[in-house]
């Protein structure tokens, strides 16, 4: 009798919705409709945050930004209100049990995490457009919170390292089948090829970054002794969509920072110490500088300009004299040197770049693509931008942050005895990897396309040394929940 009279309530409430919607459709008002999805993740952000997460995670590479130039507003649907909302129920629970897992607060990455933030916080205070600079801050840890520190619990359990992994690739195949598909129309004419994955990304840049992120992941992956040869099968035809994407994304930053990652892991298979990496590095840094001049003169005979040719594509990345993408860089970097040297401690403030550089842009180095409107990027470098906008401390800590990452991932992959932990430390550091080379050219940890992966990669890191330090083996990875039984969030009663 009982479950007849939930039956009947179930038919009452749906006819009562079906009803109501159809009525407010029939006078185009169409927003109701989203109601049954606003309850579901209303359940969600009480009920099950790792469930919320992982959709997030899914939604990111088909989430679109909205934004208003008149208002200066810009939000990514539904991606933000969603992390945001996230941000909120985490501080709320933090004032309600003022207690945070010990284990995470001291990680030597949290540390670094703490600082890099502090000081981004003292120069958001001190900003020349403070509104800007709280707004980019409070971007950030819609960012940080939920896919770092909410996020490290639900790494306990090695599943979902993959089911977050799945999450976002699924999605990504599904923009690269739409963008591959549209640039196919244009004859994989390599001018379309900067806007076709438009509106899910910005750019090809942005596109080959997101794409990046995943190779190295997918590739080690089929080494994963947990996939049968099915759920291998599937890995490797993930892998060939998203090489495919990379190719056809026509990004020579990805490309560049693809090939990086190779290096980087051979020379970790291999054993080969990591000094004598360093030191080749500062060889080849003394040699620039030794030998600029002759090395720039050689650079600018290049007049290779970006072309659908895959050969010609290539050598236009040393192209210095003609090429208005590696012109507008240097530009840009240019830019925002100069506003170091007038405040080389505070900076302008973080996210004020756009806004502020257009005075410091000399005409001779202006391009076709250069604007003062500040609306098509960035510093393009996720090294120098944080150089202008908070100062030298600013770009340092963003590179301790950075180094203490890779320790933390290269010190755990050779000594866990788990060969599963190395495998995935391994992996997740090669896949950062990829976005700290391109971060070299370009900058996009303002979107939830990046940021979502980098501090997602970092988050697996960081769970992975303090859950499976020890013997390598955590006893209750099969059947232990996804976060703590006494808290839903990394609020570790």
């Amino acid at each position: 009798m009982i479950e007849k009279y939930k039956l009947k309530w179930v038919y009452l409430i749906s006819g009562l919705f079906i009803a109501v919607n159809a009525l407010l459709i029939a006078y185009e008002f169409y927003w109701f409709t989203l109601l049954p999805v606003a309850i579901f993740v209303f359940i969600l952000f009480f009920f099950s945050l790792d469930r919320l997460l992982i959709l997030i995670t899914f939604l990111t590479p088909l989430a679109i930004n909205i934004r208003d130039f008149d208002w200066g507003v810009a939000v990514t649907l539904p991606t933000e209100p969603l992390l945001f909302g996230i941000l909120i129920l985490f501080i709320i629970k933090l004032l309600y049990d003022r207690k945070l897992d010990s284990r995470i607060l001291r990680h030597p990455i949290t540390i670094a995490l703490f600082i890099n933030l502090g000081w981004m916080l003292m120069t958001s205070i001190t900003s020349e457009l403070p509104g800007v600079s709280f707004k980019f801050m409070l971007s950030r840890l819609w960012f940080v919170i939920p896919f770092y520190f909410v996020a490290i619990p639900l790494f306990e359990k090695k599943k979902n390292i993959t089911n977050f992994t799945w999450a976002y690739v699924i999605s990504l195949i599904g923009v690269i089948i739409y963008a591959t598909w549209s640039l196919y129309t244009w004859a994989f004419d390599e001018q379309a090829a900067h806007w076709v994955m438009s509106p899910f990304f910005n750019d090809h840049t942005a596109y080959g970054a997101g794409i990046s992120f995943f190779v190295p992941v997918l590739a080690g992956l089929l080494f994963y002794k947990r996939f049968n040869r099915t759920t291998k099968l599937f890995v490797a035809l993930a892998l060939l969509f998203l090489l495919g994407g990379l190719i056809f994304s026509y990004s020579r930053a990805a490309w560049i920072s693809v090939a990086v990652a190779l290096f980087f892991g051979i020379v970790l298979l291999m054993k080969i110490k990591l000094r004598w990496l360093g030191l080749g590095l500062l060889v080849l840094i003394i040699g620039f500088f030794s030998f600029r001049n002759e090395i720039l003169w050689k650079l600018e005979k290049n007049k290779q300009d970006t072309s659908a040719n895959m050969v010609e594509h290539i050598e236009s990345i040393s192209n210095i004299s003609s090429d208005a993408s590696n012109l507008e860089r240097i530009n840009r970097w240019q830019s925002a040197f100069r506003m170091f040297e007038l405040r080389p401690f505070w900076g302008w403030g973080p996210g004020t770049y756009q806004f502020m550089y257009a005075p410091y842009q000399h005409s001779k180095e202006k391009t076709i693509i250069s604007t003062n409107a500040g609306d098509k990027g960035n510093a393009h470098s996720e090294y120098i931008g944080p150089l202008a906008e908070s100062g030298v401390l600013g770009m340092l800590t963003f590179i301790a942050l950075c180094i203490t990452v890779i320790a933390t991932a290269v010190r755990l992959y050779k000594r866990s005895p788990d060969r599963d932990v190395r495998l995935l430390s391994l992996i997740f550091l090669l896949g950062l990897i990829t976005y700290l080379v391109h971060g070299l050219l370009n900058n996009f940890l303002d979107t939830d396309k990046s940021s979502i992966p980098f501090w997602g990669f970092t988050a697996i890191i960081v769970a992975l040394d303090i859950y499976y330090k020890g013997n390598g083996t955590e006893k209750k990875d099969a059947e232990s929940p996804v976060l703590p039984e006494k808290s839903n969030t990394i609020i570790d009663g």
